[in-house]
């Protein structure tokens, strides 16, 4: 399995940006596809977007399509999420996650997880 180490969280205003990393351990972080979730307060966690290990193929969420952009570097070990526009509503703990061979749009088959990035989202 991989470690993953997010960073990149902060207090922002709505309509700001701002961009998360997650960096991996290991040497076969490239077979891993890769997926972004938040967990808001009171609220289940969710899958926000998911990249495949070659970064070909990727997922988003209906409530950020065309304001979020996950991205990788696998000479970097490295997973990004680009958040632009963001609002109020967008305020959760942010978590990377690993899943062996391919990207799922659930929780189930991610067995690595990284301790997570605080995102607050001022109105």
């Amino acid at each position: 399995q991989v470690q993953l180490v997010e960073s990149g969280g902060g207090l922002v205003q709505a309509g700001g940006s701002l961009r998360l990393s997650c960096a991996a351990s290991g040497r076969t972080f490239s077979y891993y596809g890769m997926g972004w979730f938040r967990q808001a307060p009171g609220k289940e966690r969710e899958l926000v977007a998911a990249i495949s290990p070659g970064g070909g193929s990727t997922y988003y969420a209906d409530s950020v399509k065309g304001r979020f952009t996950i991205s990788r570097d696998n000479a970097k070990n490295t997973v990004y999420l680009q958040m632009n526009s963001l609002k109020p509503e967008n305020t959760a703990v942010y978590f990377c996650a690993a899943a062996w061979g391919g990207y799922t749009i659930t929780t189930v088959g991610y067995k690595s997880w990284g301790q997570g990035t605080q995102v607050i989202v001022s109105s």
